[in-house]
């Protein structure tokens, strides 16, 4: 996979999904967002956790834990090409290694992801 089937595969889902990572509670705004975002990939719930836990906690931990990060809102391009790069190398003993150490990665939004996670299923429950 390249750069550009990354972006037209994920872009989309991984920006949405930023207001987890930021510096104050997502607003309910962000939620439908995200919540609106998801649905149109159709991703079970497993997948979107190994998405949120391996394509996104990486790069995004470090903008949490970095004393110069954005906390207010983030730069997209950039933040984009991170996530490219990482996702790009993500393959043998660094997907195993983060999956081995996402609880870690994701342990400061783990309850915004629940708050998500929930929020999605009573919309999935309320479609049909």
């Amino acid at each position: 996979m390249n750069a550009q089937q990354l972006v037209d595969e994920r872009g989309e889902l991984w920006l949405a999904l930023t207001p987890l990572w930021l510096e104050r509670e997502p607003r309910e705004s962000d939620y439908a967002v995200m919540v609106e975002t998801i649905e149109r990939y159709a991703l079970t719930l497993n997948e979107l956790e190994w998405i949120f836990r391996l394509e996104l906690a990486p790069v995004m931990t470090r903008h949490q834990l970095s004393i110069a990060s954005e906390w207010r809102q983030f730069d997209n391009r950039r933040l984009m090409q991170q996530l490219v790069g990482h996702n790009l190398r993500l393959k043998g003993w660094r997907r195993k290694s983060w999956a081995l150490f996402s609880g870690l990665a994701t342990m400061m939004v783990r309850h915004r992801w629940q708050d998500l996670m929930n929020r999605l299923v009573v919309a999935r429950e309320q479609q049909d």
